[in-house]
């Protein structure tokens, strides 16, 4: 592969060679993350280096890990993660062994407990053996542990012509210290630490010979972190269980709380929380939601600005965390290798060997053509539902910026287009960018520059709420000019995206001013902004709503008449939960709503069918009675905007606005989702105010009131 796409990096390339030595079954993946820290294991708690790994700052610091008992893998009895993501727990039996001493000891007379967390940079497990025969037995427990210190880039598959220096372990008494010196002249280095001394200790494994007596426990503490820790023990783990729970606890404050009737719904939408909670870094600028592990466990563009505008009626403070970061990272000079030019807004960052030495370009990246608008329309949407004017006031440097860059980008063809400035960069810059995302209806790749359409959705949302808020400012001649640029391009995507034949719109204009005739999942973006005049919406609309888009699971990607359409792809026939959702939100806004319900009731069946945990994409395979969504291999999980379309579905369910600028709540036509009679949004935040809002069926229709203590407080404007 000669080129660096992010996207176009599909990251089933890192799995092309796995480890065949011992079955994987299940194949469900586990993660957990803290700061820029995330593991990835196995069922077993087992790391083998395919893509999965304790990865820290963009490298992997361990890319084998694996426990076995008496020479042999162990037989698995289930795996979790606790509700709040901190603790992952595997529970595991033996396979017929023998002892130490030779005796035989049979299939589940052992149980092995594993329990892992990440805390500030560093792994900690606790091993804890339970020996319920009727036999005391001396059993030899091995760890199997490597080091290869691969940026995440080469995990995906990306290949380098040199590399730094791995070092011989060093190994004491009770740990082993793996260390790799950078071609960016950093050392970076994994110690395994262990709560008593090895039996036997090599560069790769540790063995144990653990007594267990009959009916007893024995436990062993493991800490992998980037320096030999105190020696490990039952007080370290609890404490930094302890710390990682309470920092946890705190993110998941932030903001309302969402219950309802339905226990099993319910569960979903904690676990939906919590995936974001997860997922959100606190950064000096503030909480930024990181896109999704394993693969962009980093602060992106475009996915922060949408997991914020999903999250953004429950808890705002996400959406100013994200504005704070971007506006900082804000581009002021043009690079075709970043692809950077004065107010573009950046698309991805990385702390990589392979970025630091710019052997490809997503350091500081700013190849994503949409980034820019969405981050101008969350401004916009945060004001408004927040009221905040003295943030938006320090922003409004960088919002000008942003809008210059948009209008400078526009003025050679009306739209803003896409073109690399780098063979190393994005070949395709949309949210769709894997290479074969944009095309002709016969099958034709486009040459650029590529006018996408939702883009231009973006770029029109952007302009409309600039002129608002500088309206606001008092600067009247930015606002009639943002409005009219606004107009003029609603008029043009009207004009030229528009397909009669089709009653749809186009996916992009390519370069040559011909239209991609292709219908796709883009064009339910613009509803989310309200582009399109009402009866093109209702045209779009019938459309994603037909056997040809909608599965049953979700809105697919792309129609299934379309001549690339594959439901196993990554872009072209499968279905990601935050586009279903925001062709969701955009139905909503042109009062679709009974149909949304639908699409939440089938993103709600396919999350449980995942286990609570919506991913990145799955397949996009008709939906059969009695049968469960098919899973993409390698989508990352979890994802922060999958799990944020929990809520963008909810809100656009509940007809709920909340005005930031008259301090009062407004609820158009609620629907509740089905098998759900009630739903109480806690600690809604309306201006100075916090409230607690009830949504409830009655008859065939929903009610919306505040709790008795608040009536009064915030005004509640319900229109059925």
């Amino acid at each position: 592969m000669n080129q660096l796409d992010e996207r176009k990096l599909d990251p089933a390339v890192a799995l092309a060679s796995l480890d065949e030595v011992a079955p994987r079954e299940p194949h469900r993946l586990f993660a957990l993350k803290q700061a820029d820290c995330f593991a990835v294991a196995d069922a077993y708690g087992d790391i083998r280096g395919a893509g999965d790994g304790f990865f820290r700052d963009d490298t992997r610091v361990l890319s084998e890990f694996r426990l076995t008992v008496g020479g042999r893998q162990m037989s698995l009895l289930g795996a979790s993660l606790s509700q709040d993501n901190v603790l992952f727990t595997s529970n595991l039996t033996n396979l017929p062994i023998q002892s130490v001493g030779g005796r035989d000891i049979p299939q589940g007379a052992i149980h092995i407990e594993r329990v892992r967390l990440l805390w500030q940079d560093r792994l900690f497990e606790r091993i804890t053996l339970s020996n319920y025969s009727q036999e005391s037995s001396a059993i030899r427990v091995s760890l199997h542990f490597a080091a290869d210190f691969r940026d995440m880039f080469e995990v995906r598959g990306s290949t380098r012509l040199k590399r730094g220096i791995a070092h011989a372990a060093e190994t004491s008494p009770t740990s082993v210290v793996l260390r790799y010196d950078g071609l960016d002249q950093l050392v970076r280095l994994s110690a395994i630490s262990f709560s008593q001394a090895p039996d036997n200790l090599t560069a790769s494994r540790a063995d144990f010979l653990v007594a267990v007596t009959k009916r007893s426990s024995e436990v062993l503490y493991i800490e992998v972190g980037p320096e030999v820790a105190e020696t490990p023990d039952r007080d370290r783990f609890r404490a930094a269980a302890a710390r990682a729970r309470f920092g946890m606890r705190a993110k998941r404050r932030h903001g309302a709380t969402v219950h309802s009737s339905g226990r099993v719904f319910n569960d979903w939408i904690e676990r939906a929380r919590a995936d974001v909670a997860l997922l959100t870094t606190e950064l000096s600028t503030g909480p930024y939601p990181y896109a999704g592990i394993p693969w962009f466990s980093t602060a992106f563009g475009r996915d922060g600005v949408i997991s914020a505008l999903q999250m953004l009626w429950l808890n705002p403070g996400l959406a100013r965390g994200v504005l704070a970061f971007l506006a900082q990272h804000q581009a002021t000079e043009t690079s075709p290798f970043s692809d950077s030019q004065p107010g573009k807004i950046m698309h991805e960052t990385r702390k990589g060997e392979m970025a630091a030495l710019r052997e490809l370009p997503f350091g500081r990246y700013y190849g994503g053509v949409d980034t820019t608008p969405l981050y101008i329309h969350l401004a916009c949407a945060y004001a408004d539902r927040t009221g905040d004017m003295a943030f938006v006031d320090s922003l409004w440097p960088s919002l000008c910026a942003a809008a210059e860059w948009t209008e400078e980008t526009s003025r050679a063809t009306g739209f803003v287009t896409y073109q690399r400035g780098a063979e190393t960069g994005l070949a395709n810059q949309g949210w769709k960018d894997s290479f074969d995302s944009v095309f002709h209806a016969d099958g034709r790749m486009p040459k650029g520059p590529i006018a996408l359409v939702e883009v231009q959705g973006y770029v029109f949302a952007a302009f409309r709420g600039l002129a608002a808020l500088a309206r606001r400012r008092g600067e009247d001649d930015k606002a009639d000019h943002w409005e009219e640029r606004a107009e003029t391009m609603r008029a043009a995507v009207e004009r030229h995206f528009w397909m009669d034949d089709l009653n749809f719109y186009a996916l992009a204009i390519d370069g040559a001013g011909e239209l991609c005739k292709v219908r796709t999942s883009n064009a339910g973006h613009l509803l989310f902004v309200g582009l399109p005049e009402p009866e093109r919406a209702q045209m779009v609309a019938d459309q994603l709503l037909s056997a040809s888009f909608h599965s049953g699971w979700g809105v697919r990607t792309l129609a299934d008449d379309a001549i690339f359409f594959n439901p196993m792809s990554y872009h072209n026939g499968s279905i990601w939960p935050h586009d279903t959702a925001m062709c969701g939100a955009g139905l909503a806004r042109y009062g679709v709503r009974d149909s949304v319900v639908r699409l939440m009731s089938g993103t709600f069946e396919s999350a449980v069918h995942f286990n609570m945990r919506l991913p990145e994409l799955f397949c996009g395979f008709t939906r059969s009675p009695g049968e469960a969504p098919i899973a993409y291999p390698v989508a990352c999980l979890p994802q922060a905007w999958s799990a944020g379309s929990a809520f963008m579905l909810m809100q656009a369910c509940l007809g709920l606005e909340i005005d930031g600028w008259n301090s009062e709540i407004r609820v158009t036509r609620p629907r509740l989702p089905i098998g759900i009679d009630t739903l109480t949004l806690r600690h809604l935040g309306v201006g100075s105010t916090v409230v607690d809002l009830t949504f409830q069926r009655v008859g065939d229709r929903v009610v919306a009131f505040l709790a008795d203590r608040y009536e009064g407080m915030v005004p509640l404007i319900v229109r059925t």
